[in-house]
């Protein structure tokens, strides 16, 4: 069965469930304003609250996929990245420089968790 949550203005799901598995659709961050670092933590943050309010947490992301402005500012986003990953929890990921994704925005990350199941 799949699960659609979330709506979106009539264009998506925020997140789609799927046997166990939670795919997120992409986040922006909410302060454009930021550098990369302040905007990765901003995404990562909504990311980790959206996860724990489905059941789910960082520890359990399998997949991300990041649309970045800038790959000249990977040392930043990386930076975010391990202040919200353990390492024993790392998940696949892949950075994609884009030409743009909107007034201010540097960086976009889509995602897919597992949603764990109870013993």
């Amino acid at each position: 069965m799949i699960k659609r949550i979330l709506p979106y203005e009539g264009l998506l799901h925020e997140v789609v469930e799927h046997a166990g598995v939670l795919y997120v659709g992409g986040i922006v961050p909410e302060d454009t304003s930021l550098d990369m670092s302040g905007q990765a933590n901003d995404v990562l943050g909504q990311m980790s609250r959206l996860l724990e309010t489905l059941g789910s947490d960082m520890s359990n992301v399998l997949q991300v996929t990041i649309f970045m402005t800038d790959l000249s500012e990977k040392a930043a986003l990386n930076a975010a990245w391990k202040a919200h990953f353990a390492e024993a929890h790392l998940p696949a990921r892949a950075a994609v420089g884009v030409a743009d994704l909107g007034p201010g925005v540097k960086l976009e990350m889509t995602a897919m968790a597992a949603r764990p199941t109870e013993n």
